[in-house]
């Protein structure tokens, strides 16, 4: 294996590890005006996930890392060509950040509600536009033959990017609602239990819509077609299993059934992409690839070597994180947020 391929599969790695923690981070986030109706139950969802909200996110941040310095001419090509989107993904975190530390400086009603409603928005909106980026990324857009995105903002809400954006919006919902039913207590767990097992019939609809209208728009198109279909299986089987025992109240099961869906459904799309990274619409030829869009030889050797010491150590800490704060909230504990 060349080191062309080894990073586009350590920076697929990257997404699929953003997508499962950020994905029920925004999960809760947009849960929290819905499942908390007083504030100490908000407060109490704010805390499930407060040691990790901004660990999660660092994930986004060594991705995009990762894809300047692997393949700058990607990095080039998504940053402008995504730029609005991407700015409004930034605005939304940056509201969201500030609500999580902002919201329980003041004990007036209106001030946390507004700031609720904030981390609400900077929830959903992040969880909508990576899914309608990765839809429209693997669906291809106009590349010029100078590798120069030409199409708009509205080129990008296509009917197949916005079911993207809608599938990963729910995906996340579901995911969010189940980490909230192993981590909340004072029966806010099985209300948490309750919207997991109606997310689910969601997201498996929108699931199947989105899998079906992929099939003309990316698989066929693809070069290892099979291998994006094996891992597009592999979601499909672990969201019925999710299903399964989000009915049987085995939430940890589900949870990890829901990480693995993420995983199969990540995986399955950039299998569909290599060698290309981002498709051209209007020409094959004008695509970039892993060839004419990567670094140096040079650079790539110095970033393996960089990533083989520093990756574990993350890991590491970021385990003993969750383990540190493996304990359930409680209504009636010391709550931070």
């Amino acid at each position: 294996m060349d080191l062309k391929t080894l990073w586009f599969i350590l920076i697929t790695v990257l997404f699929i590890g953003f997508f499962f923690l950020e994905g029920f981070d925004y999960g809760v986030g947009m849960l929290l005006p819905f499942l908390g109706k007083r504030d100490e139950e908000r407060r109490a969802i704010l805390n499930a996930i407060g040691p990790f909200w901004d660990g999660n996110e660092v994930w986004m941040i060594t991705a995009g890392g990762a894809l300047f310095a692997s393949f700058p001419q990607w990095y080039a090509t998504l940053f402008s060509g995504f730029y609005i989107p991407l700015v409004l993904i930034l605005l939304a975190l940056i509201f969201r950040g500030v609500g999580f530390e902002f919201r329980s400086q003041e004990e007036g009603e209106g001030w946390r509600n507004a700031w609720d409603w904030l981390i609400w928005l900077g929830s959903l909106l992040p969880a909508l536009l990576w899914g309608v980026a990765i839809a429209n990324i693997v669906r291809g857009v106009p590349i010029d033959e100078n590798m120069h995105y030409v199409g708009g903002f509205f080129n990008l809400l296509n009917p197949y990017a916005l079911i993207g954006g809608i599938t990963f919006v729910v995906l996340f919902l579901m995911h969010g609602a189940t980490y909230l039913a192993l981590k909340l207590t004072n029966g806010l767990e099985k209300q948490a239990e309750r919207i997991a097992n109606r997310t689910w019939v969601a997201t498996l609809v929108m699931a199947v819509i989105f899998i079906l209208y992929s099939f003309p728009e990316v698989f066929a198109k693809s070069q290892y077609e099979g291998l994006a279909l094996v891992f597009i299986a592999i979601a499909v089987v672990a969201l019925l299993v999710d299903g399964y025992f989000l009915k049987k109240g085995e939430m940890l099961k589900a949870f990890w059934a829901g990480g693995v869906t993420i995983l199969g459904v990540t995986a399955g799309f950039f299998a569909s992409l290599y060698p290309n990274v981002m498709p051209s619409s209007l020409n094959p030829q004008y695509s970039l690839t892993i060839n004419n869009a990567s670094a140096s030889h040079t650079t790539l050797t110095v970033m393996t070597i960089v990533a083989l010491v520093l990756v574990p150590i993350v890991l590491v800490y970021q385990g003993w994180t969750y383990y540190t704060f493996r304990q359930r909230i409680s209504t009636k504990d010391e709550l931070t947020y």
